[in-house]
């Protein structure tokens, strides 16, 4: 997959294509179903490429900073969730207060005409683009007349629950990662390279793997998951049973920035500070609690450690068969 990260980037030699706009913020099962629909469309067109054009930031976060989300993918993942869905090559637009006041006319002739040179445009039904949300899907079909390509809009997917990131987040805030896994058609993950924490996991004896949650990236609600861990400096590395902890750490004053911090499981022999992993929330077993003594805290980790077991079906090492 190609990522033009500005009109200018894009090649003028580009052949007609078939494009899909909207953020796609966390490529949840409504976008995927938008981009299954976009690849029909391109095969029934001789096999064009699809073209995914997304904006960043989020436009909330130009127009109405103070009431931003935080974004469930960074750019680099929507790219690679996006190619997973069936897209070929992703446009990111910087968005910007002038983008904003761009009209539907000028963003179809800019972009999707000269840029992309569409000969058709699938998009979510809700859809709305150009100054002041003034264009939908009916005007993209209308302006589509005058430049030679069509627009369909597509019913959003799911079930009494339509999908959206929107959701997503809700879900996470609620520590429902299920819930989010439903809606995303996969486990929750986050991405991050693993910092020097406080170090007092390992004498515990529950060395963990930190990745920092602050910022604009959304994380699961605080509290306890059952997940996997995976290494992403190795190609296909194995997933990892993981236990892990999502919160600032109030039995120790709390640390200064929201943290997720992965135990994998019977490992303390990993050596990941640097290292790019993928942390995947699969259940939430408890919410934070901070507690009266350190006794305490190890008794509960052990605990958490045998419903992690549980709820992702494996055993300790010491109960597998060698080899």
């Amino acid at each position: 997959m190609q990522i033009w990260r500005t009109l200018d980037e894009v090649p003028r030699a580009l052949g007609r294509t078939v494009a899909t706009v909207g953020n796609f913020d966390g490529v949840h099962r409504g976008h995927q179903h938008v981009v299954r629909r976009a690849r029909e469309v391109a095969h029934g067109l001789g096999d064009l490429p699809v073209v995914a054009v997304t904006f960043d930031p989020h436009p909330i976060a130009v127009l109405r900073p103070e009431h931003a989300p935080p974004t469930l993918t960074s750019i680099e993942t929507r790219a690679w969730l996006l190619a997973e869905a069936g897209v070929d090559d992703l446009l990111v637009i910087p968005f910007s207060r002038e983008v904003a006041g761009w009209s539907p006319e000028r963003f179809t002739s800019d972009v999707l005409v000269d840029t992309l040179h569409v000969k058709a445009v699938v998009i979510g039904a809700n859809f709305r683009f150009g100054s002041k949300a003034s264009g939908d899907v009916a005007t993209l079909a209308r302006l589509g007349q005058d430049h030679d390509f069509t627009a369909e809009g597509i019913a959003l997917d799911g079930g009494p629950q339509v999908w959206s990131s929107t959701y997503v987040r809700n879900c996470l805030a609620a520590g429902d990662v299920e819930g989010a896994a439903e809606a995303i058609g996969r486990p929750f993950a986050v991405r991050g390279e693993v910092v020097r924490g406080d170090r007092r996991g390992r004498a515990l004896g529950y060395p963990t793997a930190n990745v920092p949650a602050s910022g604009m990236l959304a994380a699961p609600a605080d509290g306890v998951y059952a997940g996997w861990l995976r290494r992403l400096d190795v190609e296909d590395g194995a997933p990892l049973p993981a236990a892990i902890s999502v919160g600032t750490n109030p039995t120790f004053d709390g640390a200064r920035e929201r943290r997720v911090e992965s135990y994998v499981l019977d490992r303390d022999d990993l050596e990941l500070y640097g290292v790019e992993v993928e942390v995947s929330f699969v259940a939430r077993i408890r919410g934070m609690l901070r507690f009266d003594s350190v006794a305490e805290l190890v008794t509960t980790m052990a605990e958490d450690v045998e419903r992690t077991r549980a709820l992702l079906g494996t055993r300790p090492v010491s109960d597998r068969p060698p080899g």
